[in-house]
């Protein structure tokens, strides 16, 4: 059985996760990580030794670090829909799968854990404000990427869609500022009409609250 280990309260697992819920293939998904722990055992070690989730398990195969999982999934099972044989609109897909990883991450992931996993009274809310402006003109970008398109690499969803889309949920169920970005307001819409979406990256964060 194709096994895929990690919370699904993990932004990196709801990527896997999501791709997995597209293409329909059967798997199971074990708790680990956060929480649950289990990630720093000699036999979670031996699959994956950088000790994170997820890690994927197909057989003899075993792939971990969540674009890359990503990616496995989208080229054995979704060749045709969220794979492209087309190298270089694979490469398009590629940038912003990394694009998400390196830039909207990095500016985004400070809002979410202050707002998230440091009290009330203790939040510096200063820094949110700022990294919320700066968040904003990040996905200024990609705003001006989605017009004229419905998804990252046009009409169809395909695999440069999973990680950005994933990070969306957050970024507009936080109560901070935001921009008006209508092109990745009307994305994050056509998203949300997805079941695998709504199964996969719309999951509440509310299991990571701190406790005030």
């Amino acid at each position: 059985m194709l096994t895929l280990w990690g919370r699904d309260t993990s932004l990196n697992v709801q990527k896997p996760l999501w791709a997995l819920l597209e293409v329909g293939v059967p798997f199971k998904r074990v708790d680990a990580g956060g929480a649950f722990g289990g990630i720093d055992t000699p036999d979670y070690l031996a699959m994956n030794p950088n000790g994170r989730v997820p890690t994927l398990v197909d057989g003899e195969t075993v792939v971990w670090e969540s674009n890359a999982v990503t990616r496995y999934i989208c080229a054995k099972w979704g060749q045709g829909t969220l794979w492209s044989e087309d190298p270089a609109k694979r490469a398009q897909a590629d940038m912003w799968m990394d694009w998400q990883q390196t830039v909207l991450v990095p500016t985004f992931l400070p809002v979410f854990a202050e707002l998230v996993r440091v009290p009330t009274a203790k939040r510096n809310m200063d820094m949110v404000a700022r990294q919320s402006k700066a968040t904003g003109e990040v996905l200024g970008l990609l705003d001006r990427w989605l017009d004229g398109r419905d998804y990252i690499g046009g009409k169809t969803l395909d695999m440069g869609d999973i990680p950005v889309g994933a990070s969306l949920y957050r970024y507009f169920e936080l109560p901070i500022e935001r921009p008006k970005l209508a092109n990745v307001e009307a994305y994050y819409a056509r998203l949300q009409e997805r079941q695998a979406y709504r199964d996969g990256a719309m999951i509440s964060y509310e299991p990571l609250r701190v406790k005030e």
